[in-house]
């Protein structure tokens, strides 16, 4: 084990648009090793990758190949999913421990293979077992096609911003505990801006990211929200910003003062540096409006325009309320796609999946959680706590293993009661390794119930190996005779990670056209661990085209 001590440094990506030719073979090399790291006047190890956190940003442009050999050095299992990419017929390179594949034991090396097809933007990616995502992750930068612009104002610069969260103790330690204890996970003690937080009430000295910029000139901000458990508001004092895309998908401009951004989520925004000169305060806070525990310290940055005098002080705003459900509302009911005749929105207008999921918290008898009065919190889909298996699923479905899993998730709520209001008597779930089958090329349509058991929360879901459309959203339960006749089957946005709000549901569909076996889950990395997980199986169609691609030699073993 690597024991040599790096401060958190940050090298910020500010790109000129890179040269890269089209179409390549683009090869990285991770090196999963251990780093001690000093944050808020502490010092611990953490596992990274190349000794980076944030990780090395990942370039490619649309259409290329690329490959990363992942490579091992601690004592914990490692998987690296690579968020947001379709891996269209290329499953075994999506990433999620047990799923898709077995862990890369100590010592050992996976090369991830795939081809970014039809897709361009801002993604993410992160490790995808335990809870090493808190400092295992980093951006992937997908540039367009060459001569291909922009559809909006070219910027003079980009830059990759990555937010998440910071605990002075160890992660799995933080986890295991709350596992031990049948209660939730302590918050973290941080949340940071490239790897910074800026500084706090208990270490003043701690420094922050600073965001340089040239009077009169444009930048692309690529916004990631890499923390675990919470969603986020990211505000620039005295600056509109105008959204542009989300989730690598174009979206139709609207200007907004602040961002909302769930965990898994990306947020592309153009910054026009056109204020006077001087220092102005970036803020990320949390936002929960629901009774739950959240770390509440904001992390701050700065934007510093270029000839501002040393003493100049910073212009401050103020983040919003923790509970400021109409900011995030308003934000949400603002995104659209884009919908142009190069980027259309391809809503399926037909259903022949109508699929109705809950998604909430749930109590489990557990005789030694003393803290938890003999009960522990755990989560569901459709009342359903998954279990991961010890083969991965997606092994089991090509080889035709039995006894891994079963195919008769339920397509609807076992129990049917008030979702969002008075909660059954009863909190218990079942526990099982269920998946969903679903038909090649089959629409889905897919909608999240929100459900009011122990509290309601907002949970932000994240669909594996697709993108979808957010057709509808609303409070309360949904209506399957009239909330339908108000879904927009225009230009939806279309996303990979979507937020269920609290006490409501939302719907959205896709088209099943990707073969494999796909996770669903809450990346809420709290309510990963509790359970809230399922996945699809998407069947083969006609032909090589349109089947999974045979597992890679490398392919891990259980």
């Amino acid at each position: 084990m690597e024991s040599s001590t790096i401060r958190i440094l940050v090298i910020v990506a500010i790109i000129h648009f890179p040269v890269l030719i089209d179409s390549a073979v683009r090869q990285y090399k991770f090196d999963v090793v251990m780093k001690n790291a000093t944050m808020l006047c502490s010092t611990k190890p953490i596992v990274t990758v190349n000794g980076m956190f944030p990780g090395p940003t990942l370039y490619a442009v649309e259409d290329d190949t690329v490959l990363i050999n992942v490579v091992n050095h601690v004592n914990y299992n490692v998987t690296i999913h690579w968020h947001g990419i379709r891996q269209l017929r290329t499953g075994w390179a999506d990433g999620p421990a047990y799923i898709t594949q077995c862990p890369i034991t100590t010592g050992q090396s996976y090369i991830y293979n795939f081809t970014i097809t039809g897709q361009r933007g801002t993604l993410l990616w992160h490790a995808h077992i335990l809870w090493l995502r808190s400092t295992v992750h980093g951006a992937i930068v997908i540039l367009p096609k060459c001569c291909v612009p922009y559809p909006f104002p070219k910027p003079d610069k980009e830059v990759v911003v990555v937010l998440a969260e910071w605990w002075k103790s160890d992660t799995e330690d933080v986890i295991n505990e709350a596992i031990k204890s049948g209660l939730a996970p302590n918050v973290s003690d941080a949340h940071t801006i490239n790897g910074l937080p800026g500084p706090v009430s208990d270490c003043p000295s701690q420094g922050g990211f600073t965001l340089h910029v040239e009077k009169g000139k444009t930048y692309l901000l690529r916004l990631i929200n890499a923390a675990l458990n919470e969603e986020l508001f990211f505000k620039i004092a005295g600056h509109h910003l105008s959204i542009v895309e989300v989730d690598a998908t174009y979206v139709k401009p609207f200007k907004t003062d602040t961002v909302l951004i769930s965990p898994g989520q990306t947020t592309n925004v153009l910054l026009f540096a056109d204020q006077k000169q001087g220092n102005y305060l970036v803020t990320v806070s949390p936002f929960m409006d629901a009774p739950i525990a959240v770390d509440n310290i904001t992390a701050t940055a700065t934007l510093n325009y270029i000839g501002t005098l040393t003493n100049t002080p910073t212009i401050l705003t103020t983040p919003p309320l923790e509970n400021a459900t109409t900011v995030a509302t308003n934000f949400v009911n603002s995104l659209r796609s884009l919908n142009s005749k190069q980027y259309p929105a391809s809503v399926p207008r037909t259903v022949d999946y109508n699929l109705y999921f809950t998604v909430g918290l749930g109590l489990n008898p557990c005789p030694t959680c003393k803290p938890g009065n003999g009960s522990r919190v755990v989560a569901s889909i459709n009342n359903l706590t998954f279990t991961l298996p010890t083969t991965a699923l997606l092994q089991a479905h090509y080889f035709n293993i039995n006894g891994v899993f079963t195919t008769d998730f339920p397509a609807n709520p076992p129990y049917v009661f008030n979702y969002t209001g008075t909660p059954p008597s009863n909190l218990q779930t079942m526990n099982g390794t269920k998946v969903f089958r679903l038909a090649y090329n089959a629409n889905v349509q897919l909608v999240l119930q929100g459900t009011g058991i122990v509290a309601p929360e907002n949970h932000p879901i994240h669909l594996h190996g697709f993108s979808f459309y957010a057709v509808g959203r609303g409070p309360g339960n949904y209506n399957p005779m009239t909330d339908p006749m108000k879904f927009n089957l225009v230009d939806p946005i279309e996303r990979n990670t979507i937020g269920v709000p609290s006490g409501g549901w939302v719907a959205i569909r896709f088209r099943a056209d990707n073969p494999g076996v796909w996770f669903l889950h809450c990346h809420l990395e709290v309510h990963t661990t509790w359970g809230l997980k399922m996945a699809f199986l998407v069947d083969n169609g006609r032909g090589p085209n349109q089947s999974l691609l045979p597992p890679p030699i490398d392919l891990p073993k259980c």
